[in-house]
């Protein structure tokens, strides 16, 4: 079997591409590597200017070392083998946004830790409990989120109320799942209306927006 690609060695191919010095760059992309990546170890430390940070599509299974990325605004963790949330605590106070679809995690752990976190894409990942979707409540500042493809979001989606449910308990979203939630107040001339729900707060205006779901849940998470 072939022995995985160190970041170090990642970073020196990229480097080698680009003709950018990885220390001074601010996106990085090692997604896909062959072979793939299975660690994140020190040599994130050397990307102290990096703001986007890709390493999808490698064999990652824990978020580790970084530490010296204090500028970190989007990580693209998808399609690994992730199973906790454990690391981010290390780019809290700066991330904003987390792609890490397709991957093994079941607990939400931790998460609590990115208060600035904008946008979460979580697709086709293990969630089976509303226990844990609430965790994502202590996120202040989360508007969009893709969670479809979790255990939970297909048993509430085959009775019919997901949107309802998840929202109900996330009410400060503006997006779920690539579908726009907008306010009866707000303008409604630039989508087109699919659905109109009553909620106990009043009418809320549902719009799907034209994009394929493929494009939050996978097209980002290979960057």
């Amino acid at each position: 079997m072939a022995k995985a690609t160190t970041i170090k060695e990642a970073l020196v191919k990229w480097e080698e591409k680009t003709g950018e010095k990885a220390s001074e760059a601010t996106a990085v992309k090692l997604y896909g590597q062959i072979p793939p990546i299975e660690k994140m170890d020190a040599s994130l430390s050397n990307l102290v200017n990096c703001e986007k940070l890709s390493l999808s599509t490698n064999c990652i299974e824990k978020i580790a070392n970084l530490n010296g990325l204090k500028n970190l605004k989007i990580l693209s963790l998808g399609r690994n083998n992730i199973k906790n949330l454990n690391g981010l605590e290390a780019v809290g106070d700066t991330l904003e946004e987390l792609w890490i679809s397709y991957n093994l995690i079941e607990k939400l752990k931790g998460i609590h830790v990115m208060k600035k976190l904008k946008v979460l894409y979580m697709s086709n990942n293990l969630v089976k409990e509303w226990g844990e979707f609430l965790k994502l409540a202590d996120l202040p500042s989360l508007v969009d989120l893709v969670f479809v493809g979790n255990p939970l979001e297909e048993k509430y989606s085959t009775e019919g109320n997901w949107l309802e449910e998840a929202t109900k308990r996330l009410p400060k979203l503006k997006k779920l799942d690539g579908v726009q939630l907008c306010s009866d107040q707000e303008p409604l001339n630039h989508v087109h209306p699919v659905l109109l729900q009553k909620s106990n707060s009043g009418l809320r205006c549902v719009f799907r927006i034209i994009v394929m779901l493929e494009k939050c849940t996978t097209t980002k998470g290979t960057e």
